[in-house]
């Protein structure tokens, strides 16, 4: 998943210039997408809800394919207003009508598996249709248009027909949807596809902070109407801890500027693939480790002092370990360093599982606070022996 390393001085900033070299205006998020978010930050508490109640190998399978078939077409919205952003009333009252059916998708999720797939699929399927519509409005290549739409109606398709049944064949089905994705990086012939640096790195770097606002949100639900003692305080502010270290891995040092130009300096085919990988794949990864932790986070604010079960204590460290992974593993595609600590850290938090069944859930979180800060502590004492060289 590496890519030759490209020095940061010579990068291009995107807002300099696109592929042919002529000068562009910075693309930044509109209001529009950030009013957008609103509903994905419900998609996320819907898909944590989801998996605290059913906290076993077949929940878990549940919401990681809802995640995967919903990040696809949530992601395929941020393409789609990187090549045209919401300026006008027309497209603007598309993205609404679009936003819509994300919200009809979110309220179908607790019960997605139960009953409510039909309506699940059939709003993903307009989801589809209007990104598909617009895009093809949008200047790009007709036959990659096409390509594209063709097999995202496949995937949708697949989500409807999916949707008349429960259980295991219902999840074989979107499971199918969920592999189709791939076949469509091939048939959308991302080479023709012109993408923004600026405003392709700056929309996802919100998304992983609304993701965070579920984590912190997820401390609220789990404390309930629970007395306000001293260790329901103390897991609260440890979690929220948790969440700035997240924050860091993500943020820290500008890495999120620094990615940017990287991908600026890339070739536009090399850039789209990059976009896949890294920003599809990558934060889906992401996404489902900060998912995961909110689920832990909930059940460790319900019941501080006690211990907790083995699924929400794996759930709770589960989630950061995958985070601190796929974050190393975004880290190196991008030539920063250090990471080698991170993936340390990584090892460390998992094994806190024993001391949320053992001891407690305050325990646990307490020790993967210890962890992260241990973690980045190192990261900024190599930082102020080698100066800026970011050596491992």
């Amino acid at each position: 998943m590496t890519v030759p390393h490209r020095p940061f001085a010579s990068s291009v900033p995107a807002a300099a210039a696109d592929v042919r070299g002529r000068a562009q205006p910075a693309l930044k998020v509109a209001p529009l997408e950030l009013f957008l978010d609103l509903v994905f930050v419900f998609t996320i508490t819907q898909l944590t809800g989801s998996l605290v109640h059913h906290l076993t190998l077949g929940g878990f399978a549940q919401v990681l394919v809802m995640l995967g078939v919903i990040w696809w077409m949530y992601d395929a919205f941020i393409w789609l207003t990187n090549a045209m952003p919401p300026r006008t009333h027309g497209r603007r009252g598309l993205l609404m009508l679009a936003m819509g059916a994300f919200l009809v998708i979110s309220l179908s999720v607790p019960h997605a598996f139960e009953g409510s797939g039909a309506a699940f699929g059939w709003a993903y399927l307009v989801v589809v249709a209007v990104h598909t519509g617009m895009f093809a409005a949008a200047g790009v290549a007709p036959a990659a248009v096409l390509g594209m739409g063709a097999a995202n109606l496949v995937v949708g398709g697949l989500v409807v027909a999916g949707g008349y049944f429960t259980g295991t064949v219902q999840l074989g089905f979107w499971t199918a949807a969920f592999a189709m994705q791939y076949v469509t990086t091939k048939a959308a012939r991302l080479p023709e596809f012109r993408l923004r640096a600026d405003h392709f790195v700056e929309r996802h770097g919100l998304i992983v902070i609304i993701a965070f606002g579920e984590s912190v949100i997820a401390i609220g639900v789990g404390a309930g109407a629970a007395g306000l003692g001293p260790a329901l305080i103390a897991v609260a502010l440890l979690s929220l801890t948790v969440c700035v270290g997240l924050w860091w891995a993500y943020f820290g040092h500008d890495d999120d500027a620094r990615a940017e130009h990287h991908m600026a300096a890339l070739p536009s085919d090399e850039r789209n693939r990059a976009a896949v990988t890294v920003y599809y794949l990558g934060h889906f990864g992401l996404l489902l480790g900060v998912l995961l932790f909110a689920a832990g986070v909930k059940s460790a604010t319900a019941h501080p002092a006690d211990p907790i079960t083995l699924p929400q204590a794996a759930a709770l460290s589960g989630g950061i370990t995958l985070y601190l992974v796929v974050n190393t593993a975004v880290r190196r595609f991008f030539g920063l360093r250090p990471n080698r600590a991170r993936l340390i850290g990584a090892v460390l938090v998992a094994a806190t599982v024993r001391l949320g069944t053992g001891v407690s859930a305050l325990a646990q979180v307490a020790a993967v606070v210890v962890v992260l800060a241990a973690v980045f502590g190192h990261e900024a004492r190599c930082r102020s022996r080698v100066g800026d060289s970011e050596r491992d």
